[in-house]
């Protein structure tokens, strides 16, 4: 990864590197664990997509356009109801990953769907607990052992709880993606 900045350009701005090029990260945009996979992809300059509940809704931006406004590659699904949002981007990703801290999958019926439906989708899935150790060498493998499976084009979709069900698991999951997507370029 390089990093850039030319003074008073503002924030810094983060290029790709070549495992990430075609690579794309699903999200729903919840705040936590969704909204750090939109933070990060958009950072690293990642494609970044998914579907979002009708109208944008997401339990800190529920008044419109929602998360639409800042995350404008986000689709609403036709009902407001999450697990419509969740299903879909299960559907639509090659691989899922699922991020989890103190109290695991137990602490979001959301997260706990969305095992499932990678399950029921017959998806490749690897459940990250952050409390673990080596989460973020043991993600970076997977990763990449699923970009030589499934091509360099791999759409992954990665969730977790809400902030609000795991507090402080935003900070936690942009610190892991980060380092995940580092860890995995240095397996090349």
């Amino acid at each position: 990864m390089v990093a850039e900045r030319r003074a008073g350009s503002g924030p810094k701005k983060l290029t790709r590197n070549s495992h990430e090029t075609h690579m794309k990260l699903l999200s729903g945009g919840q705040s936590g664990v969704d909204r750090a996979v939109l933070d990060v992809a958009i950072a690293r300059g990642i494609d970044y997509g998914g579907w979002c509940p009708k109208n944008g809704w997401a339990e800190d931006l529920s008044a419109l356009p929602g998360l639409l406004a800042k995350y404008p590659h986000l689709k609403e699904t036709p009902f407001a109801d999450p697990a419509q949002r969740t299903e879909w981007n299960v559907r639509d990703a090659d691989a899922c990953m699922i991020v989890i801290a103190a109290g695991g999958l137990a602490v979001s019926k959301g997260t706990a769907l969305a095992e499932e439906l990678a399950h029921r989708h017959r998806k490749p899935l690897l459940v990250v607990d952050l409390g673990n150790p080596e989460p973020v060498e043991h993600a970076a493998l997977w990763l990449r052992v699923q970009q030589r499976r499934l091509g360099a084009d791999l759409v992954v979709a990665i969730g977790g709880p809400r902030e609000s069900e795991a507090p402080g698991i935003y900070t936690r999951a942009t610190a892991f993606i980060h380092a995940m997507l580092d860890a995995t370029a240095s397996l090349t």
